[in-house]
């Protein structure tokens, strides 16, 4: 396994150099482009696009006779096109929807290229060896005019997007904006469907028409879950395809019964699902921690509220420990472990079965009483509720104003003596 590891890395082979620099370039293309299209919400363009290029292969190739890329690249990418007009054409002259006309567009075309694959291997043509490679790649069997081809329209695309990236944020986040202070909206729509187009295309021998949508939303959607920042998408982005494209070349390498395109796709698959459970500001690991101590925020408060208000007229805030426990221990929640932290974080104390608030419990409880009913009042006074329907509300929030906010409260509000209810705020 070393052995094929530094053979591989070390590029003596060079048809491992040529099928590394195409799936590189084709990966970082499509990872920065998908940015584009994940944004605009345009994925399943993407896939109708890449299955209706198949007949224009096919075509191309029934009429030059050969595997010329170029003319396959031709052929594709007038296909291509065609089909984005049929798309539009038939989203806006007809009552079909926008998804409805992907799955026509997509279904129709795909099918009249497996028709036209399947006359060509019945016709007898000695060059048809391979061509059904563009269905599900196979980054092996390309020759080193194929990268070369391929691998230059990846640096256009590529090299068109920055020189474009103003206008393409512009267009991918506020076209109507863009449009008011004269950007040419039709222009960039129809340039960064031209990159798709060709995008597609050029990574049509390696991935294939099945799976290219999918080098094109999976390292985008992946991104997209690390960052709010455009630039730092497309670089994410583009960097999840390189390692999409490495794995992917690497397992071909080692194992040639297996294909690139697919491994390619299940590497890119991996990193998104590490995103989607790790990323620290969207993923479903974070949100659940951050969920929990929201939850376990609120439960310590709302003991303490109630510690506080039993004995509210009292000097000292006492209650019994069974009480509580009848209190909150309901739907199978333990409130001994919830009383243990409390202790141990000094807001109250423990004395025969008595819980009494210590200087910081109480003042975290007046805190939390005071905001509930600040919020109670401005319910009341600034937004006209009736008294007895602005408690529910308060329940909720009272766990998430912040200092801030209960500042601005106080300063809208003239720090206020009573609530809608006439019950005192504790200052």
């Amino acid at each position: 396994m070393d052995g094929i590891i530094q053979d591989f890395f070390l590029l003596g082979d060079p048809n491992v150099r040529w099928v590394l620099a195409g799936t590189i370039l084709l990966s970082l293309s499509a990872g920065i482009l998908g940015c584009f299209t994940i944004l605009r919400r345009r994925a399943l363009v993407g896939d109708a696009v890449a299955h209706a290029v198949l007949p224009g292969v096919a075509i191309a190739f029934i009429i030059v006779g050969d595997k010329n890329p170029v003319m396959l690249l031709l052929g594709a990418v007038v296909f291509g096109w065609i089909a984005m007009l049929v798309m539009e054409n038939i989203t806006l002259k007809t009552k079909i929807s926008t998804d409805t006309s992907i799955g026509m567009v997509l279904s129709v075309f795909f099918g009249l290229g497996v028709v036209l694959l399947s006359h060509i291997q019945n016709s007898g043509n000695v060059n048809q060896s391979g061509l059904d490679a563009f269905l599900f790649g196979n980054a092996a069997s390309m020759l080193p005019f194929d990268v070369i081809v391929f691998s230059f329209v990846s640096v256009v695309v590529i090299a068109t997007i920055l020189l474009n990236y103003k206008e393409f944020k512009m267009l991918s986040f506020d076209p109507a904006f863009g449009v008011s202070t004269g950007f040419k909206r039709k222009r960039y729509e129809f340039l960064m469907a031209t990159l798709l187009v060709l995008t597609i295309t050029a990574g049509l021998q390696a991935v294939g028409v099945v799976l290219m949508a999918s080098m094109l939303i999976i390292p985008a959607a992946a991104a997209r879950y690390w960052t709010d920042s455009l630039s730092v998408m497309l670089v994410i982005s583009g960097l999840i395809g390189i390692f999409a494209a490495v794995v992917g070349s690497f397992v071909s390498f080692s194992a040639p019964a297996m294909p690139t395109g697919p491994w390619m796709v299940v590497a890119a698959a991996v990193l998104f699902t590490i995103s989607v459970l790790l990323s620290p500001g969207r993923g479903l690991v974070g949100n659940y921690l951050r969920k929990r101590k929201q939850r376990q925020k609120s439960f310590k408060e709302n003991i303490l509220k109630y510690i506080y208000k039993s004995n509210e007229k009292n000097i000292d805030s006492k209650s019994q420990l069974q009480e509580i426990h009848q209190k909150f221990g309901q739907n199978g929640i333990r409130v001994q472990p919830f009383i243990d932290k409390m202790l141990n974080e000094g807001y109250i104390i423990r004395s025969n079965g008595l819980i009494e608030l210590t200087q910081k419990g109480e003042q975290e409880a007046k805190r939390v009483i005071r905001v509930h009913r600040l919020w109670e009042l401005y319910l009341s006074e600034r937004l006209n509720l009736k008294s007895d329907h602005v408690h529910d509300d308060a329940e909720t929030m009272e766990h998430f104003i912040t200092p801030e906010l209960e500042t601005e409260l106080m300063n809208i509000l003239g720090k206020p003596e009573k609530d809608p209810h006439q019950s005192q705020i504790p200052y």
